[in-house]
């Protein structure tokens, strides 16, 4: 009996796993929680997370800083008052 042949063991990537044009994506995302987590999660964590929640958490983070991003633009748009310093007389 010989070994078997290379082509009957051609598997197609089926639905679990990642295209190669995917991961990149993938890991955007697990990078970009761990950098807006601050310490909060560690790679593992991120990793193994359902994906539901992981997208929950990206939505989330996204939101917060579309807030900030707009606070930022509101306060830059406010015309400055110039306070002027007093002395008090001597």
């Amino acid at each position: 009996m010989g070994a078997p042949s290379k082509l009957g063991f051609q598997l197609d990537q089926t639905f679990f796993g990642y295209n190669k044009e995917d991961r990149p994506i993938l890991h955007d995302k697990l990078f970009e929680l761990l950098w807006a987590g601050e310490g909060r999660w560690d790679w593992n964590t991120i990793y193994n997370m359902p994906i539901f929640l992981r997208n929950f958490w990206i939505r989330k983070l996204n939101k917060i800083y579309d807030i900030k991003k707009q606070a930022t633009v509101k306060a830059q748009q406010r015309p400055s008052k110039k306070s002027k310093i007093v002395k008090p007389p001597m």
